[in-house]
């Protein structure tokens, strides 16, 4: 009997990457990598037998593999896929290979516990484009003892040479902020007990070769579709082998399933590159334009105006359409209205769940204000916080029994409020009914959906219920976005705490940070741009004194860092000075010139030797757009040339440099000759190998230069 003959094999194939699956005595990934091609079965007996493992003396007498869910009971001494039991028993299942589907690049793979009476759907699947892997199992119980689950994890893989680990944390204003570990032994994990994918701890990490950069190394990506609690780990053997898992981070008690219930995990999405960071943005890209997205491709990312900064909670109608005449002369074309808007809602400690319009404020309704918006051809939006309320509201007056809590403790708030638990039916009823009603009796285009605190005591029933709160906000999402289909969402969560690609397929755009400190959002936004592209990234100019961190920054910096995503402003342009006006009207112009390419092109950074700059944009095959943000003093007195690896080296391009903060003429004598001429033709291969010199930049100043093919 052949090798093929014994074993099965499962083959997946993309334009970039290629994994394979060997299917006894448990399902084990043995390659992802860079494409091979499809493999015949003489290829496969070779692929068999280079990666066949030795078994070393003082271990278990057979080899033990990794499979796609490993098992303790199978002598897996890393972290297990699932964890559980009936009633005490049956706490280490091994699950045998059953049968599987194949259809082009999915694959659903039966695995089943006859003792334990436990079965595992493992679905797997690889996109033939981008080459993006999304993965899920769900969990059966057949058994007639209800099975307590503590733990479903997804493991996939990684090769020795993936040694140095990217995860990224942060905090409120400060989201996406990198840290390199390297994974030598051991393991490296996060956890998230929030109940919401929170600022702090990102659902996604990167691993690959060491130092692997922007455009160089090989380097796997991960994240974890899930916006509720969630872990991550990255893994290092005793025998060298690694891996990555993730899934969602359930409480004691959370999940029970009587027989025939199942769980099925969230999905994680993975990609692999060979050309470093560079390579995971535009397969991460890629796949999220092409599968997630709901935009009509037709139309153009909307320039935004939030009033929030600009008034806060002080709301005047007349004054309000003022502001609005001001934005549609700046250029904006979607008119937001902030926090505020409802009954008794004078400043953040009172009202939060009464969601009814303030006839105080606005006496004569909301839609004069709407009517006003529109004829000035801008959208008009609203902001509201659906999940929670005040204790100083009507709402929990009526209704404290609604309160996500512990029974019988004292439940603290947070930013003065409470977390409505959703999964009471009278409550959820009551929330689609008021947001339904505020949708269909007004010209409403675009919601701004905050959520501004964690979950802390979220039991339901008196059980913990992290998983079904999460669960109960997809469902009340998605009951709004089918009734009403044409209206977009925002996923706002005290900025950045809600941020994943499972309430982007319910969402059309998410604010990025609270901060709009151009300084910090260079962070933020590279970090960001890694998993989602820049027409999801809400990226505003802020005035000129950050309202977050008291710093002050030019219009150059403000007005080009938030270029690269979806643009909108955060002022009062009734009390900024015609010259500030002028300076925002200039930048959102410059995006609208450029938008096509922002939000369709290729995002990439470029590597630097001189850690205080960035140098970032985005590209097709006949044009591209280059920023280089100089963040603080630089390491030389001569800048490095930038060298543009994106270019086809049998090309010519005409180069521009479009903005040039004037305050950094200063600091030279003489400028480049290429940037005294309007334009000038060089050759992809000069552009690629020699590079641009670059005029010197003040800190906090960026330059942009526009790149076409000739």
């Amino acid at each position: 009997m052949s090798l093929t003959q014994q074993l099965s094999f499962i083959q997946l194939h993309s334009d970039v990457a290629s994994l394979i699956i060997k299917l006894a005595p448990a399902p084990e990934i043995i390659y992802w990598g860079h494409q091979l091609g499809h493999l015949d079965d003489a290829q496969l007996s070779q692929m068999a037998m280079v990666v066949s493992r030795a078994v070393p003396q003082a271990r278990l007498d057979l080899d033990v593999p990794v499979s796609l869910c490993p098992e303790t009971g199978r002598g897996s001494y890393g972290s297990p896929g699932l964890e559980g039991h009936h009633l005490g028993q049956n706490s280490t299942p091994i699950f045998e290979y059953d049968s599987h589907t194949q259809t082009g690049n999915q694959v659903e793979i039966r695995c089943v516990d006859d003792i334990a009476k436990l079965e595992l759907l493992i679905s797997l699947s690889m996109d033939g484009k981008t080459g993006v892997v999304k993965k899920s199992i769900q969990l059966i119980n057949n058994n007639e003892s209800a099975y307590q689950l503590n733990k479903l994890v997804l493991s996939l893989p990684l090769p020795y040479h993936a040694k140095e680990l990217e995860s990224y944390t942060g905090r409120w204003s400060r989201e996406f902020q990198p840290q390199r570990t390297q994974l030598e032994h051991g393991v490296f994990t996060q956890e998230n007990r929030r109940g919401r994918t929170s600022h702090e701890y990102f659902p996604g990490c990167l691993i690959g070769s060491h130092a692997f950069s922007e455009e160089q190394g090989e380097v796997w990506g991960f994240h974890l579709a899930w916006s509720g609690n969630h872990s991550w780990r990255a893994e290092a053997k005793s025998d060298g082998r690694r891996f990555v898992q993730a899934g969602e981070l359930l409480f004691a008690g959370e999940i029970e399933l009587a027989q025939g219930d199942s769980y099925t995990t969230p999905e994680l999405y993975a990609s692999y590159s060979q050309k470093g960071i560079n390579g995971l943005r535009k397969a991460n890209h890629g796949y999220v334009r092409e599968h997630l997205l709901n935009f009509d491709e037709s139309k153009p990312r909307p320039v935004h105006l939030n009033t929030w900064e600009g008034i806060y909670f002080d709301h005047d109608p007349d004054y309000i359409c003022e502001m609005a005449t001001q934005a549609a002369q700046i250029g904006v074309e979607r008119f937001i209205i902030d926090d505020g808007w409802f009954k008794g809602r004078d400043h953040d400690k009172a009202a939060l769940g009464d969601w009814i319009l303030d006839r105080k404020k606005y006496p004569n309704g909301l839609t004069p204000v709407i009517e006003h918006v529109n004829k000035l051809g801008m959208e008009f939006g609203i902001w509201v916080e659906p999940e929670m309320f005040n204790p100083d509201s009507d709402l929990f007056r009526a209704h404290p029994d609604w309160l996500l809590t512990a029974e019988g403790y004292a439940t603290p708030t947070g930013r003065y409020q409470y977390v409505l638990n959703l999964q009471n039916q009278d409550c959820f009823d009551y929330l689609y009914k008021c947001l339904d009603e505020l949708l269909s009796e007004n010209n409403i285009g675009y919601v701004k959906w905050d959520m501004n605190r964690e979950l802390v005591q979220a039991t339901h029933n008196s059980r913990a219920a992290v998983h079904w709160q999460t669960k109960a906000v997809y469902r009340l999402l998605d009951k709004l976005v089918a009734a009403h289909p044409d209206v977009e969402i925002e996923s706002c969560s005290s900025g950045g705490g809600r941020i994943d690609y499972e309430i982007l397929k319910r969402t059309y755009r998410f604010w990025t940070s609270d901060c709009n400190d151009a300084l910090e959002r260079q962070t933020i936004q590279k970090n960001m741009g890694i998993f989602f592209p820049p027409e999801v990234m809400g990226a505003h100019i802020g005035p000129h004194h950050s309202h977050t961190t008291r710093r002050q920054h030019d219009i150059n910096l403000r007005g080009i860092t938030a270029l690269a995503g979806h643009m909108g402003v955060e002022l009062d342009p009734v009390k900024e000075s015609e010259v500030e006006k002028q300076a925002f009207a200039k930048y959102i112009a410059l995006h609208k010139q450029y938008r096509h390419l922002l939000h369709t092109g290729d995002s990439f950074y470029l590597d630097s030797n001189d850690k205080t700059r960035h140098a970032y944009g985005v590209h097709n095959e006949r044009e591209a757009l280059l920023t280089v943000s100089q963040l603080a003093m630089p390491d030389y007195m001569l800048p490095e040339p930038v060298r543009l690896s994106i270019l086809d080296s049998e090309s010519d391009y005409k180069v521009k440099l479009v903005e040039y903060p004037q305050s950094s003429a200063g600091l030279m004598k003489v400028m480049p000759d290429w940037v005294e001429q309007d334009e000038v033709v060089v050759n992809g291969a000069i552009l690629k190998q020699v590079g641009i010199t670059l005029p010197v930049l003040d800190p906090e100043a960026c330059l942009l230069i526009y790149i076409e093919r000739v």
